[in-house]
């Protein structure tokens, strides 16, 4: 008995030295190696070190052919998604030349990883508006937009309502203190040149003092004010109100005895009001422009400028305008000292002056008879109503009765 257990023992070590060498191969091909048919060789066991590298790459075609039958051996190996984790399935097909029966079954593994996050499209824009179906419902829009044109319109005139209202009781403000403190509250910025323009005036006003320091002080406070109104009025491109600034400085200038500064913006207030075709401000802006040339002797350029001036007011039918610029004429003649032209000039403007004083008269003594007659008109009718009216005294008249 102890010799067939011995015999026993011996077969099953030559059975273990015969499979060792595969268990130390790398696991896939371990996984595809078996064993030759005939086990009681040892040859197969000794050679299985050689084959190990061509049985491993035998193995890998074989499990890329396991898992995409279809494709190329040399694509990749398809992976199952879900939503966050990639699943690769490797299969490796047993060699079918081997008979043992424990390696027939396939070798699978199962590799998990986590899958890229798939970036969301973005949705389509969704059209909210109802479709127009019909030449009814088209209308309805188009007097939609109507009356929110009129809510527009009605709104735009309401802020400029108010806008005046606010101009208005600015300019019944006579105080230069009030001024300032109104301009200190003031929080809408059209409003600020108008009081900056009004601070101004207030210094222009105050600029025939006696007294030389105040008079040039009082001066310069307008310039710097009337500089500030032309900076706020030029935000909103506001054309009267920058005339009438550069028409305030050239005055300011004019009497400092600075010409240069003077003509330059006497010259904008000029080009300003041929913009807007403003007649009255261009014979008022060339009336000016001629006496700075005449007071640095540019006698030519100034007479252009008041006969230009002159045919403007003739046009115009302007008398009171004429009677200025006859005037400017005269002081024109007397600094060229052309003393027959300048007594032709104010005889001239002597008569224009007569005639306008009886056409004064004419138009007082016509609006005096129509009054009068007016009067008379009335007292007739209150004498006609007078007699319709029954007299309190009467009685009345008694109706006889059957």
């Amino acid at each position: 008995m102890k010799i067939v257990f011995t015999t026993v023992f011996l077969f099953f070590c030559l059975k273990l030295s015969a499979v060792a060498p595969h268990i130390l191969l790398p696991k896939p091909a371990a996984e595809a190696l078996v064993p030759q048919q005939d086990t009681s060789k040892t040859k197969a066991a000794k050679d299985s070190g050689k084959t190990a590298a061509t049985a491993q790459k035998q193995d890998t075609i074989k499990v890329i052919a396991a898992i995409n039958p279809s494709s190329d051996i040399n694509q990749p190996a398809s992976v199952s998604k879900t939503d966050s984790v990639v699943t690769t399935l490797r299969v490796v097909e047993p060699d079918k030349s081997k008979q043992n029966w424990f390696y027939t079954l396939p070798a699978v593994t199962f590799v998990n990883a986590v899958a890229p996050p798939v970036e969301a499209e973005a949705p389509e824009p969704v059209d909210n508006n109802p479709p127009i179906i019909s030449m009814i419902q088209l209308d309805s829009l188009k007097n939609a937009v109507i009356l929110e044109h009129i809510q527009e319109e009605n709104l735009r005139k309401l802020i400029l309502r108010n806008e005046q209202i606010k101009l208005a009781r600015i300019l019944q403000i006579n105080n230069l203190d009030s001024l300032k403190l109104e301009l200190k509250t003031a929080t809408i910025d059209t409003l600020k040149g108008l009081l900056y323009s009004r601070i101004a005036q207030k210094y222009m006003d105050d600029d025939t003092l006696s007294e030389a320091t105040k008079r040039l002080h009082a001066q310069n406070a307008a310039i710097n004010y009337t500089l500030l109104a032309i900076h706020e009025y030029s935000l909103y491109n506001d054309s009267v109100g920058l005339r009438d600034s550069y028409t305030n400085l050239s005055k300011v200038y004019y009497a400092q005895r600075k010409y240069t500064e003077a003509k330059w913006f006497i010259l904008q207030s000029n080009t300003l009001s041929r913009a807007r075709k403003d007649t009255p401000n261009i014979i008022s802006t060339l009336i000016k422009l001629a006496a700075i040339k005449s007071e640095i002797k540019d006698y030519t350029l100034a007479m252009g400028d008041l006969n230009e001036a002159l045919q403007l007011s003739i046009d115009n039918h302007t008398p009171q305008t004429e009677l200025e610029i006859l005037k400017s004429y005269a002081l024109l003649y007397s600094n060229m000292q052309d003393y027959p032209k300048e007594e032709m000039v104010l005889k001239k403007r002597d008569a224009l002056l007569d005639s306008l004083h009886k056409a004064e008269e004419a138009e007082l003594a016509k609006a005096a008879a129509l009054k009068k007659k007016q009067d008379a008109l009335n007292k007739k009718k209150q004498y006609l109503a007078s007699l319709k009216k029954p007299s309190k005294t009467a009685s009345p008249a008694k109706v006889a009765s059957l």
